[in-house]
């Protein structure tokens, strides 16, 4: 079965309005299958970065892992043969994108650890606003379990990060940021926007957009891919990121092109 040609072009003003969208059917059964056993892989042998992110009395789990495209095969092969870099590009509307890196995240049937409301950007290494998430699950996702995304938010500003589990401040300085609002105690003030899923779409979304999630009653298997445009540059932190890519301070200055190995290029418009 192949994958559908979505209209990116309509998507691409979504994209632009409210900082997530999804693209359904963008990827074939068999491009599915590869990635679902990528994840298996990974399950198997975890990486450097892996953790669980949920508490030892969870009824389920909540596996993560990151960057580890380079040693699981299928990851880099779905990374560098599907259409899920171009359909970034042209979401973001970028001459070129980047690979940043990729997240696993695993939600076992019965895993009550939701996912707060956050944004990814405060705690990566990067700055500029040409970026993109894809969320891509290789299970049917109902929408209670889905992300959900404040539409809008990704046009700033820049919210407090803090740990998940903990709701610790490690990263900026505090009060150097606002903190997030209590989305969930007034719904009403928020424009809230969430989709169900099956094999084969995906959700793109801004790495600034505030998103969270619930658990799962069911297995949740996602394998997330961040794409960067033309834009982004380092911006090494005093802190650890989440993920952390030691020593590359030394190979790439502050305000530097993400123009290094770690970060291949996927697709270019002229492709």
């Amino acid at each position: 079965m192949s994958a559908t040609r979505p209209d990116l072009d309509s998507l691409a003003r979504q994209f632009a309005r409210d900082g997530a969208v999804v693209v359904r059917g963008l990827f074939s059964a068999d491009e599915i299958d590869l990635v679902r056993a990528g994840i298996e892989v990974n399950l198997a042998e975890p990486g450097a970065l892996a953790a669980v992110a949920s508490p030892a009395d969870d009824r389920g789990r909540f596996f993560e892992d990151f960057c580890n495209w380079s040693r699981i095969g299928q990851y880099e092969r779905f990374i560098r043969t599907s259409r899920a870099a171009e359909a970034a590009g042209r979401l973001m509307g970028a001459s070129q994108v980047r690979l940043y890196h990729d997240h696993l995240l695993v939600k076992e049937p019965g895993t009550r650890q939701p996912t707060p409301w956050h944004q990814d950007q405060p705690y990566y290494n990067i700055d500029g606003f040409q970026n993109c998430s894809m969320w891509l699950p290789v299970d049917p996702v109902p929408e209670a379990s889905s992300l959900r995304f404040v539409a809008g938010s990704h046009l700033g500003p820049w919210l407090m990060p803090r740990s998940f589990m903990t709701h610790e401040s490690r990263w900026f300085p505090q009060g150097s940021l606002a903190d997030l609002p209590d989305i969930d105690a007034d719904p009403a003030a928020h424009r809230v926007i969430c989709w169900a899923l099956a094999p084969g779409d995906a959700i793109f979304f801004h790495m600034l957009a505030l998103h969270s999630a619930a658990g799962s009653e069911t297995r949740r298997r996602v394998l997330s891919v961040r794409f960067l445009g033309d834009d982004i540059v380092h911006a090494p932190r005093r802190w650890r990121t989440s993920p952390e890519f030691p020593g590359l301070v030394n190979e790439l200055p502050a305000g530097a092109a993400m123009d290094h190995p770690l970060f291949p290029v996927l697709w270019r418009a002229t492709d």
